[in-house]
């Protein structure tokens, strides 16, 4: 493994890219309606839509400027929240890996610009069209670059029995949603929220830190594939209730389920 070169850390990356006060305000005020909806305040759905990969940011922004007036016409009864995924894992670790790693997709890997990139998209969903984002926290050192502009973070299938993870996600103060992994345990899941839901001391970017807790941390389920490789839906009504009955056997704050309408409950 060779160092190529050393990067910006948050800090100066968000020196460079600064959100305004204005911009601060929408996301804590959407970061107060999202937390309603988790705690029962508002009745309404949450719904975080977009497409798979944030490959070309200006497709990106058409397609939220265009998701804006869907959203106002909604708004009443759904809540929605762009999704802009700027990481993609992979299941062999082939093939392309998302804006931060690759602002060009068709150019070499460049973690430097791809940094840039990443937070330069998000502002400009938040400021062309006052939508705070949902990102999936691919890598939880990278959180801290965008951490300051996004309204929802997602752990994957395949990161969400990763202690790192869950650590990270406790300390997050925006909801965390963790995916049950591709072999559909629900254990795994549930796990991730009861860590996620509690307070660590641990290392994360050079510092010893300490959180206190996500009471927003929830599951989302993503289907599964069983050992015969078939892809199955987990949406079904015994699925959800099979759910519930986990939450009440723990002491969880904040119950909720976000389904995945794609992988395999598509």
């Amino acid at each position: 493994m060779e160092f190529e070169r050393k990067l910006t850390i948050p800090k100066e990356t968000k020196e460079m890219y600064p959100v305004t006060p204005e911009m601060a305000e929408i996301v804590a005020q959407r970061a107060r309606e999202i937390e309603d909806i988790f705690t029962g305040k508002d009745n309404r759905l949450l719904l975080i839509i977009g497409p798979c990969s944030a490959d070309n940011p200006d497709a990106v922004i058409d397609y939220i400027t265009r998701l804006r007036k869907v959203a106002e016409q909604v708004k009443d009864e759904i809540f929605i929240i762009p999704r802009i995924y700027t990481g993609k894992p992979r299941t062999t670790g082939a093939g392309y890996k998302g804006l931060m790693h690759q602002p060009d997709p068709h150019g070499k890997p460049d973690m430097f610009k791809g940094i840039i990139a990443t937070r330069e998209l998000h502002m400009r969903a938040l400021k062309e069209t006052g939508f705070s984002c949902a990102d999936e926290m691919l890598y939880p050192e990278n959180h801290r670059y965008l951490d300051d502009l996004l309204a929802y973070v997602a752990v994957g299938a395949r990161s969400v029995e990763n202690q790192q993870h869950r650590l990270v996600s406790s300390g997050i103060p925006v909801p965390v949603g963790m995916k049950n992994p591709t072999a559909g345990d629900f254990s795994v899941m549930m796990n991730a929220i009861t860590a996620a839901q509690q307070g660590h001391t641990f290392i994360y970017r050079g510092w010893e830190v300490h959180s206190k807790g996500n009471p927003f941390a929830h599951a989302i389920l993503r289907g599964y594939m069983n050992r015969h490789g078939q892809s199955l839906p987990n949406y079904h009504y015994e699925d959800l209730a099979r759910l519930a009955d986990l939450y009440a056997k723990g002491n969880y704050s904040n119950p909720a389920a976000i389904v995945d309408c794609n992988h395999a409950n598509s």
